[in-house]
């Protein structure tokens, strides 16, 4: 079975790419999804983020992420820390759960993969690629938040250009190009590996 990862940076669309997968059949692990999981329910994690970030960092039991999120975005040390205490519990669990799939291939899907060296594990890596005045746009829509906000995200990432070259696929949700026939088109050559 191929261990495909998908990546791209915030914004990008990445998550619409994963669900068409789903629709064809195929496992996607959602490692945003998973950490912001295992941030609220993995005991280990949560007294490890207590520790360095204070009782602020949980209200009523739930990861505070405004409160990580002005910190973390606000400060490259800190961000660091959180994700040398997620990261390592994340990349196992993506691990741990390829090796239970039985589809011809499965899909990893996370902003970070060539950052926390995961992408070393997958066969294949999917780039989704889109213009930043859209990823800044569909953010600040997203999540509510100012330009700044994203753009300091942003800044926290490889560049879109240097991950799009360390990929070997691109999808490109650019709102010029139909996306779902990039995804088939993509489909059918992993599955012919």
């Amino acid at each position: 079975m191929l261990k495909v990862g998908l990546t791209g940076g915030i914004g990008s669309g990445k998550t619409v790419v994963a669900e068409v997968f789903k629709t064809l059949g195929i496992p996607v692990f959602n490692a945003d999804n998973t950490a912001k999981k295992m941030m609220e329910e993995d005991q280990a994690l949560k007294t490890s983020i207590k520790q360095v970030f204070g009782e602020e960092a949980y209200i009523n039991n739930q990861l505070n992420k405004k409160y990580i999120a002005n910190i973390v975005f606000n400060d490259a040390y800190q961000l660091e820390v959180l994700n040398s205490i997620t990261h390592p519990a994340i990349i196992k669990a993506a691990e741990d759960w390829m090796q239970q799939q039985t589809a011809p291939y499965c899909i990893k899907e996370a902003a970070l993969l060539f950052e926390t060296g995961s992408a070393a594990n997958l066969d294949y890596i999917i780039g989704v690629k889109a213009p930043d005045s859209l990823r800044i746009h569909r953010v600040m829509q997203r999540e509510n938040i100012s330009r700044a906000d994203v753009l300091a995200r942003m800044n926290k990432q490889i560049s879109q250009t240097i991950k799009m070259k360390l990929c070997n696929f691109i999808i490109h949700n650019d709102e010029q190009h139909l996306v779902i026939p990039q995804i088939i088109e993509l489909h059918n050559k992993l599955l012919n590996q």
